[in-house]
């Protein structure tokens, strides 16, 4: 990608009205990293998570998701060389499914009471992978405009979906893989889900991500907490929460 070529990213959670009223914390969790080893060109790296509403600690369970999730992209990035295909995304569920079973067997509980879903997006200048398990959506733009690579998945039955603790995940698991760096990149909770997809297409809502695409495009590291801020306030602004009572998740990126 060149020297000084890298990402600008911004991420983040809030709880969505319908918990607020219940009493409850959010239960989504997210990352949104670029780094830089020696001998090695830019990575971004963003994974989201959200606890299953109705598991006794989803919302714990997604954070250990993505602390796992963190902690595995670190030990890939240790290693001479990666590659950036299905057996990376196998691997990082299955660590975080160890992480998830063996925090509830600690607790003497059951995987099902930590159950959330995953969905990551990591690119060099190689390549790009995605991978997801459950709702929520990634957009991503290598060089040909938005597309939304994976469909948001659905259980048997409405507001039902599948989870990272399901025996059958890793079948579940989707993985893609694009030759080409992710110039534009989003990934997001399904609190979120409705207001940037068009579901009746499984095509990304540009109206939606251009502004942000925008911003960032043109933001300097300085700004990034000033950037982050205001993704906050959109995403728990009336605008939004008239749409959705869920919590939401929104991590995007844009090659600089």
């Amino acid at each position: 990608m060149g020297l000084g070529v890298t990402w600008r990213v911004v991420a983040g959670s809030v709880v969505g009205t319908s918990h607020v009223a219940a009493g409850l914390g959010c239960q989504d969790s997210c990352w949104a990293q670029v780094d830089t080893t020696p001998g090695r060109s830019p990575i971004l790296s963003i994974f989201v998570a959200d606890g299953a509403g109705s598991a006794l600690r989803g919302g714990d369970g997604a954070e250990l998701a993505i602390k796992t999730a963190a902690e595995f992209m670190q030990k890939q990035l240790a290693l001479t060389e990666f590659g950036l295909g299905d057996d990376f995304a196998v691997e990082c569920v299955m660590d975080i499914r160890a992480a998830l079973f063996s925090e509830a067997d600690k607790a003497s509980l059951k995987a099902r009471d930590f159950a959330c879903t995953f969905l990551g997006i990591v690119s060099s200048e190689l390549g790009t992978l995605v991978m997801q398990i459950g709702d929520g959506g990634i957009v991503i733009d290598v060089g040909d405009g938005l597309e939304v690579p994976i469909a948001p998945m659905s259980g048997e039955y409405a507001n039902m979906t599948h989870f990272v603790t399901d025996e059958d995940a890793i079948d579940r698991l989707i993985s893609k893989v694009f030759n080409k760096p992710a110039v534009k990149a989003a990934a997001f909770s399904d609190g979120v889900q409705r207001l940037a997809i068009q579901l009746a297409t499984n095509t990304a809502h540009e109206p939606f991500f251009a502004p942000f695409f925008k911003v960032l495009s043109t933001a300097t590291a300085e700004q990034e907490d000033q950037l982050q801020q205001a993704l906050l306030r959109f995403l728990n602004s009336d605008a939004v929460n008239e749409r959705t009572d869920d919590d939401k998740t929104l991590a995007l990126a844009v090659l600089t």
